[in-house]
């Protein structure tokens, strides 16, 4: 059937809303939109527009899989060949979500079976997907391409292995993260001997030796091969192997680089890399020692984006590499590097976009090495194109903040993350409520925002006060009272996510978003004075608002816990645990 006649069954073709353009043209021009926001917002102008965005759509994104059904996501985009979902709350990665909460992904592909039989997509993040699943996948997609799995846990090599036995036109397998059964490294030979559509390989994550021969031989069939990172037990010799056969390699995630070698084998090593013209992307370097950094010089000098943050390298390393990384503008390492380490890369990146500095051992108190406000002033002198910063530490100054967001205006995403929960301007002994004054007053483009340290609600009035694009802010051990996640509600227009945990905020801070939680995928809230009788008024307050709290054993009865709210147009979900309560007014 005609997808216009689809479109005007019910309605008098007098009440039809028409269009400056045929329908034909009008999907064509609506197909070249990426964006989803901007997909959204056509979809709104008129009924035709609707319609047309509705047959033109090939991807969906789904922030949240209990915000909607696959049912109704299958009515209202019946062409989808690409699809993107979200599962658990972030604070899954905490363990502060029970194991069993739920996103599962079956429901979903059993859908989609019928409805999207010609999916070419499948990208997963914080859901659950069990063996069976992913056979289920490989046996009902004749065309299936691509599957990208992130944080996602229940399923095992096995499943790995249906996927490559049975979805002939494969061109991605990115595995990263994952709570996965790692069996062993066998999937990778259950590949066709015939098999050559190969674009991107990722099982970096996974731990257990590989099947090198079979590996090789997939790798070397796969001519249109970008993107390969592999694990821990590829050795430099094999890896050596692995890029003489695919010299046209844009990313890649090396193995163990710690590994002994003689002269000559350093000297083919090195021979390799410098085969690798096209490479913009390097990750991995597990233990990597300085005799082996040495030989990745020669393919340093193209690439955009160094992803240290499994290599515990000192600050010479670091210097000795970046020297070689002109046009680098993306950078991850672990805190080993130090201040001297970062004063490094103020010096020689000065296309630097985004900058992330995580903990070597987030635990250990007794730690010596770190970086401080020093380093993160310096990396600021030297890259005034900085716009996204994630950076740990266990120490900060209002001034040091200050004097970065000063160096750096167009910040989009600010996460600051002192370790030690509360601590003040280590030097002033001062609330760090200015610092993020600073960045919230300087920084007009901000979009995501974590703060940390001492924090008063002033730093909360200055939130809500400036940062008028504000998407994400994510909260921990701060505030005074429940006027600061008030002043947040009632002055972030933009707000999609908060996410709060270890703070004095309760009821009255909760019940003062009512009209802000119409437009927000979700709030997090855990370790706060929220009770369940709060949460049962805001459910009942707001229509196709989920409130879900989660109970710990032993706990308060009247107290929640954790508390996890969002909108959902399909209703309070049928699979949720015992251990998780949901209030919903629908």
């Amino acid at each position: 059937m005609d997808s216009r006649v689809k479109r005007s069954k019910g309605l008098p073709e007098s009440t039809q809303p028409s269009s400056a353009f045929p329908d034909e043209i009008l999907e064509r021009v609506l197909s070249l939109l990426e964006s989803n926001k901007d997909r959204s917002s056509v979809s709104l102008v008129c009924k035709d527009w609707y319609d047309a965005e509705r047959w033109s759509r090939t991807h969906v994104f789904i922030g949240n899989c209990y915000s909607v059904s696959p049912e109704i996501v299958a009515r209202r985009f019946p062409r989808i060949r690409s699809v993107r979902i979200k599962g658990k709350p972030r604070f899954s990665d905490f363990n502060l979500v029970p194991e069993n909460w739920g996103a599962d992904i079956h429901s979903w592909l059993v859908v989609f079976s019928s409805k999207y039989r010609f999916l070419e997509e499948l990208r997963l993040k914080r859901m659950t997907i069990s063996d069976d699943s992913l056979e289920f996948l490989a046996l009902n997609f004749p065309n299936f391409k691509a599957l990208s799995l992130l944080s996602c846990d229940g399923f095992s090599t096995d499943g790995l292995a249906a996927i490559a036995t049975h979805c002939k036109h494969l061109t991605e397998i990115d595995i990263q993260e994952n709570g996965i059964n790692d069996k062993s490294g066998s999937w990778l030979s259950c590949f066709p001997e015939n098999f050559t559509t190969l674009e991107v390989l990722n099982f970096a994550n996974l731990n257990s030796d590989v099947n090198f021969h079979a590996l090789e031989r997939l790798v070397s069939r796969c001519k249109s091969l970008k993107v390969l990172k592999v694990n821990k037990s590829v050795s430099l010799e094999q890896l050596q192997r692995l890029i003489l056969c695919a010299p046209q390699l844009t990313e890649l995630g090396t193995g163990s680089f710690s590994q002994g070698l003689i002269l000559q084998q350093y000297t083919e090593l090195e021979n390799a890399f410098n085969q690798c013209k096209n490479l913009d992307i390097l990750s991995g370097l597990w233990d990597a020692t300085a005799p082996c950094l040495a030989v990745l010089y020669p393919a340093c000098s193209n690439l955009t984006f160094l992803n240290l943050s499994y290599a515990t390298f000192q600050s010479f390393e670091l210097a000795n590499i970046l020297c070689h990384c002109p046009h680098l503008r993306r950078l991850w390492v672990l805190d080993t590097v130090e201040d001297k380490g970062l004063e490094a890369v103020g010096s020689n990146c000065s296309s630097l976009e985004e900058l992330r500095v995580y903990p070597a051992d987030p635990f250990d108190e007794e730690i010596v090495h770190g970086v401080t406000e020093a380093g993160f002033v310096a990396v600021s002198l030297g890259c005034r194109r900085l716009h996204y910063v994630l950076y740990f530490c266990r120490q900060m100054t209002n001034a040091a903040v200050a004097t970065v967001v000063h160096n750096c205006p167009d910040f989009t995403h600010f996460r600051l993350c002192i370790m030690n929960p509360g601590q003040p301007d280590y030097l002033t002994n001062e609330p760090m409520d200015e610092a993020f004054g600073a960045v919230v007053k300087t920084c007009t483009k901000l979009r995501r925002l974590s703060i940390s340290g001492l924090l008063t609600d002033l730093s909360f009035e200055y939130i809500g006060k400036y940062a008028k694009n504000l998407e994400t802010l994510s909260v921990a051990f701060a505030g005074s009272s429940d006027w600061g996640m008030q002043c947040v509600l009632g002055g972030c227009p933009k707000l999609r996510k908060l996410e709060i945990r270890d703070c004095p905020f309760g009821n009255a801070a909760l019940l003062s978003g009512l009209e802000k939680y119409e437009s927000m995928r979700s709030l997090w809230m855990s370790a706060c004075n929220v009770t369940m009788n709060g949460c049962r008024l805001l459910a009942r307050e707001r229509p196709r608002l989920n409130v879900e709290v989660m109970k710990e054993e032993g706990s308060d009865d009247s107290q929640a816990d954790r508390v996890y709210i969002y909108r959902s147009v399909s209703g309070p979900r049928t699979d949720a645990p015992p251990s998780v309560l949901t209030f919903s007014s629908v």
